[in-house]
């Protein structure tokens, strides 16, 4: 779990917070501000978990790439001893 990933579960905790805080004071404002606070959250969270599944990919890539490699030159060094 990366930064933007707990962040916006604390902007989304809090989002909440401050909605239903707003709706038991009937302060419409601060249940906009709950509201905005909350999906900003949101936002945060599902730009974290894009990152998280990049980084995972790259570095699944990157084993891929260095079994790749590996074979590759245990190949050639086998060719080389056949010549």
């Amino acid at each position: 779990m990366n930064k933007d990933r707990v962040k916006g579960s604390i902007d989304e905790a809090v989002g909440i917070a401050k909605r239903k805080a707003g709706e038991l004071t009937g302060d419409s404002e601060l249940q906009i501000e709950g509201i905005v606070q909350q999906v900003k959250g949101k936002v945060e969270s599902v730009w974290g978990k894009a990152k998280d599944v990049v980084d995972e990919a790259n570095e699944e890539a990157e084993v891929k790439h260095e079994s790749r490699t590996g074979v590759a030159i245990e190949r050639a060094e086998i060719e080389d001893h056949q010549s």
